[in-house]
């Protein structure tokens, strides 16, 4: 196993799903704006697998941005530090369970990084498309700020 370096911000979501790839999208605000500090990378996990474990396994600190479907309205960012499955938001599809069977691998193999997850409320159930509705790229556009701040510390 390689030496821990750096932080990976972990974008998760299916983009044909609309809103669902708002972690997605979160990613590509951060690699349009002003590149990465050094040791920074930013990653577009899709809907997740295990193949995400190799890079995981490079960070220091996992930044993970995924939709979720709490209740809360639609764009609304909370940051959490999960370390239990229930500290989860509520699943949305199955890249959700892939997520916690991820962390799970992850820490089973003796990782201890500092792990932060950005939910980003979303409407559920979602629609096929490939949009993301303005309240919700508005709520991408926050958690890409908030994890900006985070690079700094």
């Amino acid at each position: 196993m390689q030496e821990p370096r750096g932080t990976l911000v972990l974008g998760l979501g299916n983009t044909l799903m609309g809103d669902e790839g708002v972690g997605v999208r979160v990613v590509e605000l951060l690699l349009e704006g002003p590149p990465p500090p050094p040791g920074v990378t930013c990653l577009d996990g899709g809907t997740g697998s295990l193949v995400l474990l190799e890079p995981m396994q490079g960070a220091r600190r996992l930044l993970l941005v995924d939709a979720s479907a709490d209740g809360h309205p639609p764009g609304t960012v909370r940051r959490i530090i999960p370390r239990f499955a229930s500290d989860f938001p509520p699943s949305l599809s199955a890249h959700d369970i892939g997520l916690r069977d991820l962390l799970d691998s992850f820490y089973l193999l003796g990782e201890s990084p500092e792990v932060v997850l950005y939910a980003i409320s979303i409407p559920w159930p979602q629609e096929l498309g490939t949009g993301i509705a303005p309240e919700v790229e508005a709520g991408a556009a926050q958690a890409a700020a908030m994890i900006r701040e985070e690079w700094a510390s």
